[in-house]
Formats: C-alpha cells, sequence, structure tokens
C-alpha cells in the first residue's frame, strides 16, 4: 500500500430524488490519479462499488442521476414493484427497504421518466467508472448477484423479472471482474497525466472483493469459511465446502440472509446488518472510539462490569436491516461509564454478528476483516460466542483493494498475516441467552 485516500460520502438532490454525487466523485478522482500519477507507475486501475447502485447511461453520457439507495422509495410505488418482484428463492435477493433491491430504483427512475427505457444501457456501479475511464461499457455477476433483484444465482443468468421488464437486453455485455475492458481514453489521461496504456478492467462489487482477499490467505483459501466484512455494513459470506453443504432453501429472506455471486460465478450465502451504522447512533460518529487501539485495555477491563450489571443493547437501532428487523432499539441498563458504554455496544455488535453467521451455518473458519476487525471486545466476544470456529482477523490493508488486486495477480501474498482470536476467557452463554429471551419477548409484543 503506498497511498490511500478517502472522501466524505455526499448526495445531491434532483427535485424527484436524492442522487449519488457521480460528478463530485468523478472531480474527485481526477485529482486523485494526477497524485497518483505522480508517485509511481501506475499500470492499472481497478474499480470497485457498492452493489445498490447503477448508471443508466445513453451515448456518452448519464442518462439520469444515480440513484441513492437511502432515499426512501414512495409506498405506493414500492407495493407496485413488489407485486413484480421474483420469489426469493429464484433470485437470493430479499425484499430489502429503500433502493437497496437496484430493480425497484431502475423501476423508479423509469416511473419517474418512461423515456429511460429506450436507447439507454444499465451499468453497475463499479462498471460505470470502468466505462467513464475507457469508454467500454460491461457487466459483472458480483456486482449483478448481490441483493439487486436481476439476476439469477443458480442459473447464472438475468432474472424473470429482468427479462420482463426488458432490462436484461439493456444491461451492459457481461465480462469477467479481472478482464481488461481497455486502456485510459486520452481526456483521461490529459486530465491525470497517467499513461496512455493504463490498463482497466472491468472490476466488482466491494464485498466480493474482500471476499477474494480472504481467499489470499492461507488460513482460509479454498477452505469451508466464513468472511465477515465491517464497516457501515457488516457482511458475512460463507464458501461452503462443497454444493452439498449448502442448503440456500434455509436461508430466511425476513432476516436480512440473501445469496450472493463470487467472482467465479458461484452462489455465496451471505447475511447482513448495518453494524457501523448502528454503532454510530449508540455512541456517536467517532467510531474509531470503538477499535482504536489505546482504547482497548479499558474497554477490556470494563467489560465484566457490563455483564454484571446486565447492561445490554437490544436490537435495531437501523429498523428493516439485520437479523432483527423488526426490533425497536433500546438499552437495558445503559453504563454510564464511557468505556464500559463502548464495551457494551462491541457486545451488542458481537451478539448481532453471531446470530447472522448461525443463519447462513457459519463453520469452522471464520475471517473479521474492515475497520472493526481492530475492536478487541467485538471479536474477542464473537470468538466466544463461537466456540467450535477459529476466529481469525486481518489488518485494514488486506481487505477490498488486496482482493481488487488479486485479480491481476492471483498467487499475490498477503503483506501482513492474519491473527487467530483468543476467545474472552469467559461464559457468555448465559448472557446471550437472557439477550435472546427478552428479543422474542419484543418481537411478541409487536
Amino acid at each position: 500500500m503506498i497511498e490511500r485516500r478517502v472522501r466524505a460520502n455526499a448526495r445531491v438532490t434532483t427535485g424527484s430524488y436524492a442522487a449519488l454525487d457521480a460528478a463530485g466523485i468523478e472531480a474527485w478522482l481526477a485529482e486523485v490519479l494526477r497524485d497518483f500519477a505522480r508517485l509511481a507507475d501506475v499500470g492499472a486501475i481497478i474499480p470497485v462499488g457498492h452493489g445498490a447502485a447503477a448508471a443508466i447511461i445513453r451515448g456518452d453520457r448519464l442518462a439520469c442521476p444515480p440513484l441513492d439507495y437511502e432515499d426512501a422509495m414512495p409506498e405506493s410505488l414500492r407495493a407496485r414493484y413488489d407485486v413484480e418482484r421474483d420469489a426469493f428463492s429464484d433470485t437470493g435477493s430479499p425484499a430489502l427497504p429503500d433502493g437497496l433491491n437496484l430493480g425497484a430504483q431502475i423501476f423508479r427512475l423509469e416511473t419517474l421518466e418512461p423515456d429511460l427505457a429506450n436507447d439507454t444501457q444499465i451499468l453497475p456501479w463499479a462498471q460505470y467508472w470502468s466505462w467513464l475511464l475507457c469508454g467500454v461499457a460491461a457487466s459483472e455477476v458480483t456486482s449483478l448477484g448481490c441483493h439487486t433483484d436481476l439476476w439469477n444465482p443458480l442459473t447464472g443468468k438475468p432474472s424473470a423479472l429482468a427479462e420482463r421488464r426488458g432490462w436484461a437486453a439493456r444491461l451492459a455485455p457481461l465480462r469477467g471482474a479481472s478482464e481488461v475492458l481497455g486502456t485510459l481514453t486520452p481526456a483521461w489521461v490529459a486530465r491525470t497525466g497517467l499513461p496512455a496504456d493504463t490498463e482497466v478492467h472491468c472490476g466488482l462489487h466491494d464485498s466480493n472483493a474482500a471476499l477474494l482477499a480472504a481467499r489470499g490467505f492461507a488460513e482460509i483459501a479454498d477452505s469451508e469459511s466464513t468472511v465477515l466484512s465491517t464497516g457501515t455494513w457488516f457482511v458475512a459470506m460463507r464458501s461452503p465446502k462443497d454444493v452439498a453443504s449448502m442448503d440456500t432453501s434455509r436461508l430466511d429472506e425476513a432476516r436480512d440472509c440473501l445469496i450472493n455471486v463470487d467472482a467465479l460465478g458461484k452462489p455465496t450465502p451471505s447475511a447482513r446488518f448495518m453494524g457501523g451504522r448502528e454503532i454510530e447512533t449508540l455512541i456517536g460518529l467517532d467510531t474509531r472510539r470503538i477499535d482504536i487501539a489505546p482504547d482497548q485495555p479499558a474497554l477490556l477491563a470494563a467489560l465484566p462490569d457490563v455483564l454484571a450489571d446486565g447492561a445490554m443493547v437490544l436490537p435495531t437501532f437501523a429498523p428493516g436491516f439485520g437479523p432483527f428487523p423488526q426490533g425497536g432499539g433500546r438499552w437495558i441498563a445503559e453504563p454510564g461509564d464511557h468505556a464500559a458504554r463502548r464495551a457494551a455496544v462491541s457486545l451488542y455488535a458481537a451478539l448481532v454478528a453471531d446470530a447472522s453467521l448461525g443463519l447462513i451455518g457459519t463453520q469452522e473458519r471464520l475471517l473479521i476483516e474492515g475497520r472493526f476487525a481492530e475492536g478487541q471486545v467485538f471479536v474477542r466476544a464473537l470468538a466466544a460466542l463461537q466456540p467450535d470456529v477459529r476466529v481469525y482477523t486481518g489488518k485494514a490493508h488486506n481487505d477490498v483493494s488486496y482482493g481488487a488486486l488479486r485479480l491481476l495477480e492471483a498467487a499475490l501474498p498477503p503483506a501482513e498475516p492474519l491473527e487467530l482470536v483468543a476467545p474472552l476467557d469467559v461464559d457468555l452463554a448465559p448472557y446471550r441467552d437472557r439477550w435472546r429471551q427478552k428479543i422474542g419477548r419484543m418481537e411478541k409484543a409487536a
């Protein structure tokens, strides 16, 4: 890792809906690539993007601003869309709120502007950026196969919904994530100072890039394992040891389970919850206080009092998401001490993650990666809750960017080894039982 640059998320208002700031990202990208051109010889660019976004293009430009998936969809419109959706058993896509099903976004946009169905192409978000950089339009299976409603992961083809609505015919041609689509356009060479022969690859879905990174470690590789990516979303993706061990019929769509598709086109049982967003809600925006290294001894030291006092958080603070989507989040015996409060929130994240892992049948090995892998209460509590699973953590620079780099060189070794997590030396089963009992009573009351 030579350099990393970040930009705060932003949205723009179109008058009809909230949109992704495509123009702002493009300007930022041009600036960053100019800087990178001075840092090193750049030979390849691999776009990585979240799954709940698409660009509809006409000719050489956007036909409309890309919709922000967190923009609430009008209820009447959502009801009309739900009638048209395929069954979960066909697509592996649960019915998700707002615009998290990409099909719902396209349906909404075409309702607002029917002409979008004419003379346009649909590109997943990562592939929008590869198209912008090199001028070649493409689609890709990890981006189409992540709760979009547009893909059938078991047949490896567009969904019946996508065929009926005419979206399948408008999807840009399917290409592999590692494929070189072309080189930088002359305009981007001029904007950035990068070499004219810089190759632009098709790119992929962010959680799948993390999965590729995990498979770069000998402990994970092609073995039965689950990767838990942690950030705004906590996404658990299980790689079963064989087809016989993967029973997708057991996945509960009502509890945020789904089937992703990996870069090889294989169905991947998955579960999610909005862990980072919930942590922000519970302790404030400075989520570094959960995982920043100097604070870890204080959080671990506060945990015995949390358990003794029965302090706990009930789900959920991100309504509509996760394994307990209908729960009304609340504290029980909320600690006054700041360290104890953060320890209780870390324990809450571990309990929700434990529930999600159970839903997809996690066994044998678990790799926790991403920003919250440094939170010792979180990872060690989760290891204690999963006593039959070997739990590992990976460093931040071994995550999405390393996974994308493995598309260029699959045998590329990780920069640093995994660390085996030592479970907390405490039996958390009674605490978990009380937590689940309280959730059960809360659900019955609702």
